[in-house]
């Protein structure tokens, strides 16, 4: 017999895509994702392209999609366990974690006043702290808290449950499994940040002001830690000046192979954000090559005009700290002139490579390639930065094409 939903693996704006084009033709769908709200990555940007919108633009909308559609069903703190069977007749295992809040909630936000304990935010990528029960992000999808409670201080449960009026607070709640039948599987589990730490020339983790692209997406967020003021993590004042590091990991052989497509582009908006912010910014831009393919070459001249960039085509061979100012002392060749170049800077942000979340947590029952993208296969399709480093307008066509070809699975039978 052969099964006519579709799983969706994956909560970002690919995978959203893709639930709500397959429910919209009249197909059941079933959306894991794994963190307690929907958005990936899409929701921790200031701006995507290629409009340059702000996350709700696209987020609110694909989230009223789902709220009005019964035939989409979404799972939050979730977990592929297990795959069986092919085409036509999976089964599959998911885990659902405990979120210790349950539907009453209102999000009103009552117990989070109460709460003493605090954890790192790993929305924000650490440069922040949250309540020990908190909401995931500013636009969370499912709208509830979560309980974290191995923050909690001393009597917060007790603090929390009495502040809650509406009794959502379930501090014994269970990890729940349940078995999903579906005849065809689409995986959208996105992509990480290459692990920045293992470009020890790079100075990031020793060196306060090396951030990373994504670190900088959320100091520019007017709901990050700094309100959308770009600010020096190690004593919270403007830069000055700035240097973009580009290919952090990607395009060597030692770490991602690949070129990650998108951070050349990523590195040209965030020096319109310095530029928004103060137009007398100066920006080093250190690069290989500057990759803005199609139309994106527009936006690579808006970047020249309004932002104040001086391009230096060389590989960054070191960065190291002036330990009285932490400043940073950028060092590369000018592949253009020749010559050694030791630049000054007041922060450093780093153009990670993406690496396909599956490289760094493999499910069971999939296969990928050497790099870590899903190997598309009958029954089996990927899209956004699964199947390979795309931005997301991309990202969203992969996501349509892999809703058609999960239905002619189930078509088949």
């Amino acid at each position: 017999m052969a099964y006519d939903k579709i799983l969706v693996v994956g909560g970002g704006i690919s995978g959203i895509t893709a639930a709500v084009e397959a429910a919209e033709m009249e197909y059941d769908v079933y959306l894991v994702e794994k963190q307690p709200s929907l958005g990936g990555r899409v929701a921790q940007l200031r701006y995507y392209f290629p409009k340059l919108c702000p996350p709700t633009c696209g987020l609110e909308m694909n989230y009223r999609r789902i709220k009005t559609n019964p035939r989409i069903t979404v799972y939050t703190m979730a977990n592929i366990k297990n795959i069986s069977g092919g085409p036509g007749n999976y089964k599959v295992t998911v885990e659902i974690a405990p979120r210790y809040v349950n539907e009453n909630c209102t999000a009103c936000g009552e117990c989070e006043k109460v709460c003493q304990g605090e954890r790192v935010s790993d929305f924000d990528f650490g440069l922040t702290k949250t309540k020990a029960i908190y909401l995931p992000s500013p636009m969370a999808f499912p709208l509830r808290y979560v309980l974290d409670k191995s923050a909690l201080a001393d009597g917060d449960l007790d603090r929390i449950m009495a502040a809650c009026k509406y009794n959502a607070i379930e501090p014994d709640m269970q990890p729940e499994t349940v078995e999903l039948e579906v005849g065809a599987i689409i995986w959208a589990t996105g992509w990480k940040p290459y692990d920045a730490t293992k470009l020890d020339n790079l100075g990031y983790g020793r060196f306060a002001n090396v951030i990373t692209n994504m670190e900088m997406e959320r100091l520019a967020s007017p709901t990050g830690p700094t309100g959308g003021k770009i600010l020096r993590p190690s004593d919270q004042t403007e830069p000055k000046t700035v240097a973009f590091v580009q290919c952090a990991g990607s395009r060597d052989e030692n770490h991602l192979p690949y070129c990650s497509y998108i951070c050349c582009l990523a590195s040209l908006k965030q020096s319109l954000y310095l530029a928004e912010q103060d137009s007398e910014t100066n920006i080093y831009f250190f690069y290989i090559d500057i990759r803005t393919p199609g139309r994106y070459e527009k936006f690579l001249r808006r970047a020249q005009e309004e932002a104040r960039i001086n391009f230096i085509k060389g590989k960054v061979a070191k960065i190291e700290e002036d330990p009285e100012t932490k400043d940073l002392i950028v060092t590369a060749e000018d592949a253009i002139s020749g010559k050694r170049v030791n630049q000054r800077v007041n922060m450093v942000v780093l153009a990670l490579g993406m690496q396909p979340s599956l490289a760094v947590e493999g499910v069971p029952g999939v296969a990928v390639d050497e790099n870590g993208f899903v190997k598309i296969s009958d029954g089996m399709y990927a899209c956004g930065c699964a199947r390979m480093p795309l931005d997301v307008m991309t990202s969203n066509e992969t996501a349509t094409a892999a809703a058609l070809k999960a239905i002619q699975t189930i078509v088949r039978g």
